[in-house]
C-alpha cells in the first residue's frame, strides 16, 4: 500500500508548498482523504495539507496567502494561480452542542492532529518528500479490509459531531465498505446528536449517498441504524416491500440527483409533499419544483391507453423540457415494481416523443391570438373573461393542433361567446 503513495501523481504545486513549509524546518503533510484515495490508487478530488507551522508563519512563507479559515488553523496558499489549503495540526476542546468544537488548539504533533479525525481511513498523514507514511490507527489496515471504523470510541466520536454516523454510512455506501460493528453499534445510541445537525448538512451527505454506486444498500443501512427516522419518515415509516423498492428505484434512476429523488420519493408521497419534503430538507427551490413536478406524474403505468389530447396535457403540464427526466424516473419505478410492462412503457415514451417533436401549442402564449385579439374578438375589454376564453381556446388546441390559427380561434371564440349567451 505505501508503493501506491509513492508512486502517486501529487500536483506540483502542492509539492511546492509542503517543500517551502520543511525547508523552513516545519513537518508537512498531506492529509486525510487524499491519502486515504491514493492509498486506494484513486486520484484524489482534493490535496490538503497539514503543517505545524502557525497560520502566521505560513504566511510569511508565501507571496500570496488567502486566510479562507485563519481562526480554525487554515489558508490557501495561491502559488502560479493554483489554491493550495494548508492546515496547522490542532487539537480540539470538547463539542458543546454536538455540531463544533468550543475551542480549537494549535499543536506541534502530527498525531494529536489526526487523533481528532472520524475514521481510521482518514487519520493518515503522508509526507512525499521523505517517503513516510503517518498510521497511528491503523487506517492501512481497514482500507484493504473494507471497513469504517471510528478512531478511539465511537460513541465519543459520535457525541462530538452528530454528522459521523451519517458520514460513516455515506463512506460506506461510496466506498462499498461495511461499519466496523463498534460504530455500527453506536450509531443509535446517539441519535439524539444526530438530530441537533443542520439540515443543510444533512442532505450534503444525502446527496452524496444517492448518487453513489450503492445507493440502495446505504439508504438499507440508513434505515436499519435509525439515522432515516430522523430526517426522512416517509421511507423509514413504509412497509418493507414499499421501502425496498423504493430504494431498488434510486439504483435503476441514472445518476443525477433530482432524478434519483423523484425516484426514491415517487411512490411514498404526492408530488406537492416531495416538493415540500426537499424543501424541509433545504434543496434548492428549482430541485424542489422538478422533484414535485416528477413525482406527480411519474406513474406512467397509467396512461398507457391516453388518447393524444390526454398526453398532450401531460405534455402541458410537465414540460417538454422534463420529458426525458419524467421518462427516466418511469422506467426505473417500472423497472422495480413490474418489468413486464417495459415494453408498453416504451411505445408510450415514442408517442410522448413524438407528440413533443410536433412542437404544438401547449399553453397560452403559443395560442395564435394574443390576449388583445381576443378582446377584440369578443369586443370586451381587461376582464375575466379573457382569462375564461384563453383557457377555452388552450384546450381546444390541445385536443387539436390544427386549430392552431387566427382564423379558427377566432370561429371557436364566436361560438363560445355565443353558447354563454355573451
Amino acid at each position: 500500500m505505501i508503493a501506491n503513495l509513492h508512486n502517486a501523481d501529487i500536483p506540483q504545486p502542492v509539492l511546492e508548498v509542503i517543500t517551502r513549509l520543511r525547508e523552513l524546518g516545519h513537518a508537512t503533510y498531506l492529509v486525510g482523504g487524499c491519502v486515504r484515495d491514493m492509498v486506494r490508487q484513486v486520484h484524489p478530488k482534493d490535496f490538503d495539507v497539514a503543517t505545524s507551522a502557525l497560520p502566521e508563519e505560513v504566511q510569511r512563507a508565501f507571496r500570496k496567502v488567502i486566510p479562507t479559515g485563519i481562526q480554525h488553523g487554515t489558508v490557501t496558499v495561491v502559488t502560479g494561480g493554483n489554491h493550495v489549503e494548508v492546515t496547522t495540526f490542532r487539537s480540539e476542546g470538547d463539542y458543546l452542542d454536538g455540531r463544533r468544537p468550543s475551542s480549537v488548539s494549535f499543536e506541534r504533533d502530527i498525531v494529536k492532529d489526526l487523533s481528532r479525525r472520524d475514521f481510521t481511513i482518514n487519520a493518515m498523514a503522508y509526507n512525499p518528500l521523505d517517503k513516510e507514511l503517518v498510521d497511528p490507527f491503523g487506517g492501512q489496515v481497514d482500507l484493504p479490509a473494507r471497513l469504517i471504523k471510528c478512531v478511539g470510541s465511537a460513541l465519543e466520536r459520535f457525541s462530538e459531531d452528530g454528522l459521523r454516523p451519517l458520514r460513516a454510512v455515506r463512506f460506506a455506501a461510496v466506498l462499498g465498505f461495511t461499519l466496523d460493528p463498534a460504530t455500527r453499534d453506536a450509531i443509535p445510541a446517539t441519535l439524539g446528536v444526530f438530530r441537533k445537525v443542520a439540515l443543510e448538512r444533512v442532505r450534503e451527505e444525502l446527496c452524496k449517498l444517492l448518487l453513489s454506486p450503492r445507493a440502495e444498500s446505504g439508504l438499507a443501512l440508513l434505515a436499519d441504524t435509525g439515522l432515516l427516522e430522523v430526517f426522512l419518515p416517509e421511507l423509514a415509516r413504509a412497509d418493507a416491500e414499499g421501502a425496498r423498492r423504493a430504494r431498488a428505484a434510486v439504483q435503476a434512476a441514472p445518476l443525477e440527483l433530482d432524478l434519483r429523488m423523484a425516484a426514491l420519493l415517487s411512490d411514498l408521497v404526492t408530488g406537492p409533499q416531495a416538493r415540500d419534503l426537499c424543501m424541509r430538507l433545504k434543496f434548492p427551490n428549482k430541485s424542489a419544483d422538478l422533484v414535485g413536478l416528477l413525482v406527480e406524474h411519474a406513474k406512467l403505468e397509467t396512461r398507457l391507453s391516453d388518447a393524444d389530447p390526454a398526453l398532450r396535457r401531460l405534455l402541458a403540464r410537465v414540460g417538454p423540457a422534463q420529458l426525458s427526466a419524467l421518462l427516466a424516473v418511469a422506467r426505473a419505478r417500472i423497472q422495480v415494481r413490474a418489468p413486464e410492462q417495459l415494453p408498453a412503457l416504451e411505445a408510450l415514451a415514442k408517442r410522448l416523443e413524438a407528440l413533443a417533436a410536433a412542437k404544438p401549442p401547449l399553453s397560452a402564449k403559443e395560442l395564435a391570438l394574443t390576449g388583445g385579439d381576443i378582446m377584440a374578438t369578443l369586443g370586451i375589454g381587461p376582464s375575466p373573461q379573457v382569462g375564461e376564453a384563453t383557457r377555452y381556446l388552450v384546450e381546444s388546441v390541445l385536443d387539436d393542433p390544427s386549430r392552431n390559427t387566427a382564423e379558427a380561434l377566432r370561429a371557436l371564440l364566436t361560438d363560445w361567446a355565443r353558447t354563454r349567451g355573451a
